[in-house]
C-alpha cells in the first residue's frame, strides 16, 4: 500500500481514512498510527520485519536486499529488493495484547523524502532510527525537522549496536547537540560491539539477554 493514494486529502481525513479501514479493533483509543523513519542505511526495514516477527504477524524473518530469494516483507518492489533500500512508503499492521498498531515504512533516501512527508501527516508517533555508529545524519536531521513541522512526538531507537565502533551514549550526545533534542535513555547496552548480549531497561530495572537464532 503506498501513501500516495492519500496524498489528495487533508490530515485529519487521512488518518480517519487510515483508521477506517485498518482491521483495528473498534476502541479507538487502542489504536495508534506509527512511522519508522531514519537516515538511509540505518535499519528500518529490518527493524519492522523485527516487529513483524516478535508480534507474530509473520512466522519468518527475511534480510534486506533479499539475498534468500524472499527479501523483507516491506519491500515489495523487485527494485528495492535489489537495492536493498525503501523507494516508496509501505504501511502494514501488528497487534500487541489488546493494542492495534499501524506501521508505516519509510524511505530513507533523500531523493524519496516526499514519501516521508506523506507519511508524517498520518501518524501519532514516531520512530527515529539510528545507526549505533554513524549516529545522526544528514538525512536524520531532516526527518527530525519533518517530524517538528507536524508535531509528531517521537522515540529515538539506537541500531546496530553490535557493529565495531558501535556507541548509543555519544548518538544521545548528539540528539541533544544536532537536534537539540532533550534525549535521555530509557534502555541501557549490556556491552558492545562483538561483546553486545543484551540490555537493561531502565523502567523496569530489568535485565534482558539475547539467546536463540532469533534472540
Amino acid at each position: 500500500l503506498s501513501l500516495s493514494s492519500f496524498s489528495l486529502f487533508s490530515p485529519p481525513t487521512m488518518r480517519l481514512f487510515t483508521r477506517l479501514f485498518s482491521t483495528a479493533p473498534s476502541a479507538v483509543s487502542k489504536l495508534r498510527n506509527i512511522g519508522i523513519s531514519a537516515h538511509i542505511d540505518s535499519g528500518k526495514t529490518t527493524l519492522t520485519e523485527r516487529i513483524l516477527f516478535y508480534t507474530g504477524r509473520i512466522h519468518e524473518i527475511h534480510e534486506v536486499r533479499g539475498k534468500d530469494g524472499v527479501g523483507a516483507k516491506m519491500d515489495s518492489m523487485d527494485l528495492e529488493r535489489e537495492k536493498g533500500i525503501t523507494i516508496q512508503s509501505a504501511a502494514t499492521y501488528c497487534t500487541w495484547g489488546a493494542n492495534h498498531v499501524n506501521i508505516i515504512d519509510t524511505p530513507g533516501h533523500v531523493d524519496f523524502t516526499i514519501e516521508v512527508e506523506r507519511a508524517l501527516r498520518v501518524l501519532d508517533g514516531a520512530v527515529l532510527v539510528l545507526c549505533g555508529v554513524a549516529g545522526v545524519q544528514s538525512q536524520s536531521i531532516t526527518v527530525d525537522r519533518q517530524m517538528r513541522r507536524y508535531s509528531v512526538p517521537r522515540l529515538a531507537f539506537i541500531n546496530k549496536l553490535d557493529r565495531m565502533g558501535a556507541n548509543p551514549f555519544r548518538i544521545v550526545d548528539q540528539l541533544r547537540e544536532k537536534l537539540h533534542l532533550n534525549a535521555a535513555m530509557l534502555q541501557l547496552p549490556i556491552g558492545l560491539e562483538d561483546k553486545f548480549e543484551g540490555l537493561v531497561d531502565l523502567v523496569t530495572m530489568t535485565a534482558r539477554k539475547f539467546d536463540g537464532e532469533h534472540g
